[in-house]
């Protein structure tokens, strides 16, 4: 994704830093397979005794064991294959069927809404699980101008991101061919389930 950096916006807090900055990792994992530098940075995570913080460990203790090549054969057989991988990673396909869907369309129109265009060397569909956790991110941090407020983040996330991305996760951590991958479901398994919550009690305190 591109955009134009704001640098009046206003500070992040160090919570949505963190929240903005799990979406930006899950984006960056499931972009291309992890090379010898984000295995590191993978490797060196380190969580709680909070189920994404087990989560995190979890995920932290295979990446020291793994090595790149080794997932660069794993994410092809999950996401690329002979024709197509095991796992189709994208909204439209979750919520339709099919790919190219009315799910995309209404991405594409929100994204320009705020100022959010694909990257020229990006041919992927937008709706794609990656780029939509590097947007979430971005709107978090404030990527794309000023940090969303939290009923703009609560919008894009239950429109785009709620009713599959859950799934998708759930589908990523039980597929026969994810090993690191496995972990990288259940981490963002267990993160969209406290991002919907967070969402739901921020609406019943408004209410």
């Amino acid at each position: 994704m591109t955009a134009t950096a704001d640098t009046s916006a206003p500070l992040v807090s160090e919570e949505d830093r963190l929240r903005a900055d799990l979406y930006n990792f899950l984006g960056l994992i499931l972009a291309a397979p992890p090379d010898e530098f984000l295995l590191a940075q993978t490797a060196g995570l380190e969580g709680d005794d909070t189920d994404l913080g087990v989560a995190i460990n979890a995920l932290a203790k295979i990446a020291k064991l793994s090595k790149p090549a080794a997932v660069e054969r794993e994410f092809n057989k999950l996401f690329i294959g002979l024709g197509r991988g095991e796992l189709l990673p994208y909204a439209s396909y979750y919520l339709t069927g099919f790919l190219n869907e009315k799910p995309l369309a209404q991405l594409r129109r929100d994204m320009a809404a705020r100022g959010m265009t694909r990257a020229a060397n990006v041919y992927e569909p937008e709706d794609n699980i990656a780029s939509l956790m590097e947007m979430m991110g971005a709107l978090i941090a404030g990527r794309f101008g000023a940090p969303a407020s939290l009923a703009d983040q609560k919008t894009f996330f239950n429109t785009h991101i709620g009713p599959w991305a859950g799934h998708f996760f759930s589908d990523l951590e039980k597929a026969k061919n994810s090993v690191l991958y496995a972990s990288v479901g259940a981490v963002g398994r267990v993160f969209m389930e406290i991002e919907a919550e967070a969402f739901r009690m921020s609406a019943e305190q408004s209410a």
